[in-house]
Formats: structure tokens, sequence, C-alpha cells
């Protein structure tokens, strides 16, 4: 986290107003890009960030809810809080689903809201709103900021409570007065990381059960961790022959060409590693909450007390025991947990060295296409750009069925290279790969979105032009809500409702933008296709034109 200095006590006794106070804030907290959408309800604000002048850059995006998934996506990739600013009103409820989604998937946030003056509040000015109160269940804190005087105190409260614990938004409200008043406040000091550590003796209990166990499977995912925490249970594992499990959206935390890995929890993912999960005897959940999708509808274990014994690692105790009763719960961050596996003597893995090598078996077989297509074949695309793309690039993607295709078929071989919501928020795609081109200008990013998907983020292809990133879109367009449409099949078998979309051509939209599109119906010249993209230098649309009866790789109809 790079930070700088607070001012000095005589240089604080110089006047600010409100909005250069904050945005001293956020450079001393460690804030170089702040996205959002102006509004004037804020002004003094985005004076104070005009030019950059202060080393804060403003990133404008055309959408609030684009600047709020780009904030959100800075936060995952930087392991720090992303920051956001929009108006009040509509531009803060057009950003709600920016803080819904770091609030599911435990990001650092801060959403920073321009109010109506104090004077006007409680008379329904124009565009007033609670925001304590309509933020109040998908953040960890919501308040108001009263003055300026307590810009800086507000401000530093708002970074520790989106870090400690289990991390997550904050949403500050400051009335536009507030940020016009003046004032000599002296500035916070930067925020502090803290996290909690296994407490003595836990990590000589968890190889206990370890040892005692005949069908282990470690279970990472969740937020928190680090290069170095990634790799350290990695080398865990691979030293002590574990079978390792990644949970929903959290496949690169262990690179996936490892012969301990079998599998990811996703949407879509294998039935054989559902069975493994209820056949394992000791189950080590590593950061992740346990939730829906990585229980596979609280299924794979029973609620409250699972059938396996259940070692429970996460940094917050208001989870611990939520849901599921653990026999061995650790109150611990990711990256003192990992460390302190490095000290855990040598297991005997002879009773578990075969169940990890059959997991892997079914892996290695379910990543095999099924063989079977209608036109263009998403999977032997999948398979290329794994091949083609280098380990560090970074892969973003939103909701839609186009994503199954994608978390069975690529492999991450890297930490911080998949980026995608736990929350299923579709629109993602676009905005997280345009935060990841201005956060990794070196990288490779390449996003994937349906034609559903993509559509509800489009507008901000223009800010991916604007500020010249080549990022690479590649648009499934198979002209339907393809997820609905298949749920529709499973519960109202050829029974279509609401689900056909008209769309436009997806790379005419390049066009329009000056900039590298085309339109691919044949999987043959997907290779050349996702070559001229990629040297093209400019934001470019792959736009994969597939047909709408298939929707999973298993299922046409």
């Amino acid at each position: 986290m790079e930070t700088v200095s607070p001012t000095s006590q005589g240089a604080a006794l110089s006047l600010r107003n409100g909005g250069q106070i904050l945005v001293d804030g956020l450079r001393i907290h460690g804030v170089d890009t702040v996205f959002g959408v102006p509004g004037e309800s804020a002004l003094p604000i985005f004076d104070a960030l005009r030019g950059g002048e202060n080393g804060v850059r403003f990133i404008v995006c055309r959408h609030e809810a684009n600047g709020a998934h780009m904030a959100e996506a800075d936060g995952k990739l930087r392991g720090a809080p992303g920051v956001c600013i929009v108006s009040r009103g509509p531009g803060a409820m057009h950003a709600a689903v920016g803080v819904h989604t770091a609030f599911q998937d435990s990001t650092p946030m801060i959403l920073i809201i321009g109010q109506v003056p104090r004077a006007h509040r409680g008379r329904e000015a124009f565009q007033e709103m609670d925001y304590s109160r309509v933020f109040a269940d998908m953040s960890k804190w919501a308040a108001d900021i009263p003055n300026a005087d307590s810009i800086p105190e507000y401000l530093s409260r708002a970074f520790h409570i989106a870090t400690h614990g289990r991390p997550g938004p904050v949403v500050l409200s400051i009335p536009e007065d507030v940020l016009s008043d003046l004032s000599p406040v002296a500035d916070a000091p930067a925020w502090k990381p803290v996290s909690a550590a296994p407490a003595v003796g836990t990590m000589a209990r968890l190889r206990e059960l370890l040892q005692a166990a005949h069908r282990p499977l470690v279970i990472v995912g969740g937020s928190g961790w680090t290069a170095e925490a990634a790799a350290d249970i990695s080398a865990f594992c691979a030293a002590n022959d574990l079978p390792v499990v990644a949970g929903f959206r959290a496949q690169d935390i262990v690179d996936n060409r490892s012969p301990n890995y079998v599998g990811d929890l996703s949407l879509g993912s294998s039935p054989a590693l559902t069975a493994r999960v209820k056949a394992a005897d000791l189950l080590l959940v590593v950061g992740d909450r346990l939730g829906e999708v990585s229980t596979k509808a609280y299924g794979a274990l029973q609620v409250p007390d699972p059938s396996q014994t259940l070692i429970h690692v996460f940094p917050d105790p208001d989870e611990l025991g939520r849901v599921y009763n653990a026999d061995l719960p650790i109150l611990s961050g990711m990256v003192d947990f990992a460390a302190q596996l490095r000290d855990v003597a040598p297991l005997d893995p002879t009773h578990w060295s075969g169940w990890r090598r059959e997991g892997r078996e079914a892996y290695e077989a379910f990543r095999k296409p099924p063989g079977k297509s209608a036109g263009f074949d998403l999977a032997k695309a999948i398979l290329h750009l794994r091949e083609r793309l280098p380990d560090d690039a970074i892969v973003t993607n939103g909701a839609g069925n186009y994503t199954i295709w994608l978390q069975r078929f690529f492999r991450f071989r890297t930490f911080r290279t998949q980026l995608a919501p736990k929350s299923g928020c579709m629109g993602y795609g676009l905005p997280a790969a345009i935060a990841a081109k201005l956060r990794f200008p070196d990288r490779v990013v390449v996003g994937l979105a349906g034609d559903g998907c993509f559509q509800m983020a489009s507008p901000d292809f223009a800010t991916a032009v604007h500020h010249k990133l080549p990022v690479v879109m590649i648009v499934v367009n198979n002209g339907a809500y393809g997820s609905i449409r298949a749920h529709q099949e499973r519960h109202f078998p050829g029974r279509e409702s609401g689900t056909v979309l008209t769309n436009p051509s997806f790379a005419a939209l390049a066009h329009a933008y000056g900039v590298h599109g085309e339109t691919i119906s044949d999987d043959a010249d997907f290779p050349a296709a996702l070559e001229r993209a990629l040297s093209a230098g400019v934001p470019a649309i792959l736009e994969i034109k597939m047909p709408g009866n298939h929707l999973t790789p298993d299922l046409i109809i």
C-alpha cells in the first residue's frame, strides 16, 4: 500500500474546503485512482481532483454502475479499498449494484456520495435520500459526514472498517455545503491493516485432525489473499499431497496445473466434484464463507452440523458458526494462517494419496469438451484462449451461462488473474477489464461477456476508448438471456418467456468508436481473430455468434 505523509502541524492550520480535505485524505490513505460520474452536489471534490494535481486521477465513467464496479474490481486487485464518487439520488442508486457486489464478494470499497445541503435535510429536497438506511443491509458501515472538521476522522474510520475482519464496502455521504466549508483540520494518518492470527495450539490441533483423515479436501476461496499466502497454501497442499478445491470464482488462488488441484465449486461445476465433497471425511476450508454456490445450495454439507469434520478458517468471527458449526473454527486472516502452515510438521499422506489422484483424474476428464456443439464451439475457443494467453493475463467476466465454459475449460495459473463477481452480477466484465488495464497497463486483459451482460455495461466501452486501453472484449452473442433460458428448460421445458433478445452488431459498435471489431461465426476463425485483436493496440470487440439453443457445454435444446 503506497501512502503519503499527512500534513504537518503547521500546514494543517491553512484553510481548505471539504472537497480538498477529502482528496488529500484519499491520497494519504494510498488511493491513486478514483472512479465515478460527476454531479453538482460534489463539485468541490471534482475541483480538487482536477487534472490529477493532487496525485489522484479521476476516471470519468458513463454510468455509475460501471464506475462502482471499476472501483470494486480495483479493490480486488489492490487488496485495499477501491473508491467511487457519485452524485446523490439517481447516481447513488445506480452505484448501489457495485456496493452489493463488494458486499457479497468481500471486497474493500468506499462509495462517496454528494448529499443535499444540511439545511435542506428532512424536506425531501431534490434527490434527497437517507443513505445510512438505504445502504444499511449491503455495507459494513454507512454514515453522513456532519461537518468539514470530521472528514479526516470519518475517512480514516471508513478505510479501517472496509479492510478489517471480512472486507467489504463502506458508504459515506457528504452534504454539499460541508464540501464547500473551510476548515483548518489536520489530516489523519494512513490506515493500518490489522488481521487475526491462529490462536496458540490451533495449528497443532489442525494437524491432528488432518492426519486422522482418509479423504480430506482443502477448499480455498474468499478474499484477503496475497500472492505469498496463495503460494504458502499451495506449497502446503503439495508437500502433503492434499487435494485442493477452489471456491466460487476463486480459481486463481492455486495453479490449476498442479496435480493437487481437483476442481472448482462454481456454477456449472462438476457433479463428480460435488459428490467428492460429500464423500470427504474432512474439509479444511480457508477463506470461503461456504455460501450457497460453493456448498451447492447448502446440500454438499449438512446444515448446521456437517457429516465431514470441518476446519473453517475465516477472518471475521461473525461468519464462523453463522451457517455451519465447525469442529475447529479458526479466526484468522489468510496471510497469517497460510504463513503458519509453513511450520506445521509434515503429514503422512499414505491414506489419501489415491483419493487425491482420483480427484485429479476426474478434474482432467471434466475439462475435456463433451464433443458436441451447435454451430460455434465455445469450448474450443476457451481452450485456445488458455493456451495463447500469458500466465499473468487477467481474465474478467460478468454473469451468464457463457461463464460456465470459461470456468470449466480455462486454467488459471497465477494469483489474481481471475476477476469475476461472486455476486453473480451482469455487466461486470467490461468495467472490471477497464480497471484491470488501468491498474496493470503492461498485462494482457481479456474480458468475456454475454450479449445481455455486455449491453448492461456497454456505455463504458467509451471509457476504454477515451483512455486508449487495449482491452479485448469477447462478446458471446446468442440472442438470449441464456442462463434464464436454461432455468426455464429445467422448470418449464419448451416454454420460453422473456429471454429472446434483439441485438446490434457489437463489432459495428467498435467500428463506430474507431477501434477494432470483428464478428466470428466459425470457431476455426477464432485463433486468427484473437491475434488481430491482441495486436491491434486499441480496445477491441470480438463478437462470437453462438446458436441460441446451446445453453451450456452439456445442454443443447
